[in-house]
């Protein structure tokens, strides 16, 4: 019975030292962020044109708006650079909601590029309860869709993806487009599709002649195209046949207990499109803006 009782202090010690550091992650609420001076921001890493590194120096679209948005706060940016969870739920729980101990429990105020989507925000699990309540969704800032570049000398056009049964065609590994072309139409593009490490690394190959067009996200191709600046290199305007959704809209998440900071940035934001700003944001990055739905 001892050896028993120990046991189970031993485990119950166990199971509070793994729940302690979670119970730590705090929420700043909005007033304790403008006091403060700093809004802690969390954006993905090594992800051009949205959020990356030159020479050690923040670059991307999400930084500008973000530190945008900082200074109409009248506060400064903290940037919380992540690694892409394997699914979106794992990165608003560790840099929203509940925190990772990788990061001592740190939370951001306000994280970048999540979807702003109405189904995903209402998922329910298998109990009905809601996958996302612990954070909210706002603010689109970003109309995003896929794209096919190609290279005209070894390419005419590109009227239809049936092009893709004869020229090769480069994707970034383990992505959206890697898996449409190599399923639809009972995988015939499957032995035409190369994968690469990222769309970056798509891009020199398509340049050295081992694929004759990249697919990915428009704002992806439209930086590198923008990076090549040749002409040969240009955008097709095919339609994509059973892939189901092709456009999105990006905008940001916040704990749900802190939507005064979500109506505070969503107000700056909106200034911010109507004005112009952001799409100057975009257009510094050669990468071309839609409006979001809900500003036009």
């Amino acid at each position: 019975m001892r050896l028993l009782a120990v046991l189970s202090n031993a485990m119950l010690w166990c199971f509070l030292i793994l729940l302690g550091p979670v119970a730590n992650a705090q929420v700043r609420n909005y007033d304790t962020i403008i006091d403060s001076g700093v809004l802690k921001v969390a954006v993905y890493q090594d992800f051009a044109p949205y959020s990356f590194k030159v020479d050690g120096q923040p670059r991307g679209v999400d930084i500008e708006l973000a530190t945008a948005l900082a200074k109409a706060l009248g506060v400064s940016l903290e940037l919380m650079w992540a690694p892409p969870g394997e699914k979106l739920d794992d990165d608003l729980r560790d840099l929203i909601w509940r925190g990772s101990q990788l990061r001592d429990q740190q939370l951001a105020d306000v994280m970048m590029r999540v979807p702003y989507d109405r189904d995903y925000a209402q998922r329910r699990n298998e109990f009905g309860e809601l996958d996302n309540d612990h954070v909210v969704m706002f603010g689109p800032y970003q109309t995003e869709r896929w794209q096919v570049a190609y290279d005209r000398r070894r390419l005419d056009a590109v009227p239809s993806v049936a092009v893709f049964e004869t020229h090769p065609i480069g994707v970034e590994i383990d992505s959206v487009p890697s898996f449409y072309l190599t399923s639809i139409f009972n995988g015939q593009f499957a032995a035409r599709t190369h994968h690469y490490p990222g769309v970056q690394q798509a891009f020199v190959a398509m340049q050295g002649g081992e694929v004759d067009a990249v697919m990915a996200m428009r704002g992806e191709i439209d930086w590198q195209l923008h990076q090549a600046n040749d002409p040969q290199l240009i955008l097709a305007e095919n339609a994509y046949p059973n892939m189901g959704r092709q456009v999105w809209e990006i905008g940001m998440a916040v704990h749900e207990s802190n939507r005064q900071l979500s109506y505070a940035l969503e107000e700056q934001l909106e200034i911010m499109i109507r004005d112009g700003e952001v799409q100057k944001i975009y257009a510094a990055y050669g990468m071309r803006y839609d409006v979001p739905e809900m500003y036009q």
